[in-house]
């Protein structure tokens, strides 16, 4: 019976979703142990109950177990999905906007690149390492199968600094390609793309429907502000780059040095660049979590699972089951971007089946995508090799290498915002850093 471990479930409505994808496969219905793992005994508990209601809803009858203690709910498992968020929204998330703020640094999401981004790796990459420890023990042929921002750095981590294998899943590839298609008329079921990057900064190389380009039917719509509503930086971006990108404009306009300027807030307001969109969702999540557990107390149904198309409960159905599927999945670069650094952390087309996860080889980016993408894999580089060497100066180095951060503050500026950061995030922060 397969164990799949879920690392941080007291994200219950993502935890949710998962469990129930796992669940809708036949073979998973009565042969399947799930282990709920949290620090949060009370989130933990409505996990534990989501999960119970998630089996009665499909009909199943797997093993479902909680544990507050990590190396019991890690033992024996073939697959360990993170979702972990280290500090949670408060104080940790709050810190991230508010501080940078003070400097004139704004922020949309902060989860990926950014100063924002930079903290928040400082933060997870440790406790990710501590996960991996422990699977090296009690579980050492396991997959870590990791939704945890940001997706490159602490895969990279992670990679580097244990023997575990380990793969970052993220929805923004299949996600966009469904927009892409939308926006061409085609049904997203009938299109074929070739997407590679590193996440939430991937290109579509190719987009077809029954052989056919459609890169000429999207880039049509180009300046069609209706198509493109509260999209207009990634439009902006094919129209200057000439490859469709992945990730949200939200999030995009943080990575580069163009679109977000304290000087310029009428573009900020012509582009609909949401400042502080992040700590948004964070409270309409809490607020949801806070529904849900009111909905359980009150012995109400969770209604029907939808099987969404998030790549963990696939991944781990093809391993099991030698079913082959293709799917978008963060891996080390050894030699499939061929212009991009090759110690780095990439978005890559996967084969998964019983042989596990076996990336495709791209070549080359386009010269342009690869630029941009090299000016955040040197953020990357830098802070993840701040946390496993315990090194500041890397930690002063990344955050002045960042696009946005470098075009909006001096280096002066940059030691001290990070400097402050540190002390404000104390206890979360690896001693060494402090």
């Amino acid at each position: 019976m397969p164990k799949v471990t879920f690392l941080g479930a007291g994200s219950t409505v993502f935890a949710n979703t998962l469990i129930g994808d796992l669940l809708s496969f036949p073979e998973f219905r009565d042969n399947l142990h799930i282990s709920l793992h949290d620090i949060n005994q009370e989130r933990l508990s409505v996990s534990e109950q989501v999960a119970h209601q998630m089996a009665a809803t499909l009909g199943a009858t797997p093993t479902i177990t909680a544990h507050l203690d990590r190396r019991e709910a890690l033992d024996g498992a073939g697959y360990a999905l993170n979702m972990i968020q280290v500090g949670g929204y408060e104080p940790a998330t709050v810190t991230d906007f508010e501080i940078p703020k003070k400097y004139g640094l704004r922020q949309t999401i902060a989860d990926t690149l950014g100063i924002g981004g930079i903290m928040r790796a400082v933060r997870t990459i440790p406790v990710m390492l501590e996960f991996a420890a422990d699977m090296e023990e009690v579980c050492p042929d396991a997959w870590l199968l990791n939704y945890t921002n940001p997706m490159a750095m602490c895969t990279w981590g992670v990679s580097e600094g244990s023997s575990i294998r380990t793969v970052g899943l993220c929805h923004s590839v299949f996600g966009t390609a469904g927009q892409l298609a939308d926006r061409a008329g085609v049904p997203f079921e009938e299109v074929n793309y070739i997407c590679a990057g590193i996440n939430h900064m991937s290109f579509y190389l190719s987009f077809e429907h029954k052989g056919e380009d459609l890169y000429p039917a999207i880039k049509g719509t180009i300046g069609d502000t209706e198509k493109w509503k509260y999209d207009l930086v990634r439009m902006e971006v094919l129209r200057r780059l000439g490859y469709a990108v992945t990730e949200s404009s939200e999030h995009f306009a943080e990575y580069v040095p163009w679109f977000i300027k304290r000087d310029n807030p009428e573009l900020i307001e012509e582009l609909q660049i949401p400042l502080d969109e992040y700590p948004r969702r964070c409270r309409d999540q809490i607020a949801g979590w806070n529904a849900l557990q009111a909905k359980l107390l009150a012995g109400e149904e969770l209604g029907e699972h939808n099987r969404s198309r998030e790549y963990g409960s696939y991944i781990i159905n093809s391993i099991e089951t030698g079913t082959p599927r293709v799917v978008n999945a963060n891996v080390m670069n050894h030699g499939l971007i061929t212009n991009l650094p090759e110690n780095c952390c990439v978005e890559v087309p996967c084969l998964v089946d019983g042989s596990g996860v076996q990336p495709t080889q791209i070549g080359d980016l386009p010269r342009q995508c690869a630029a941009v993408i090299r000016s955040n894999v040197n953020v990357q580089e830098l802070t993840v090799a701040a946390v496993l060497e315990n090194d500041r100066e890397s930690l002063y180095h990344a955050a002045m290498m960042d696009p946005h951060t470098a075009a909006e503050l001096v280096p002066d500026q940059i030691v001290d915002l990070v400097d402050e950061l540190i002390d404000a995030h104390g206890e979360f922060i690896p001693e060494g850093l402090r």
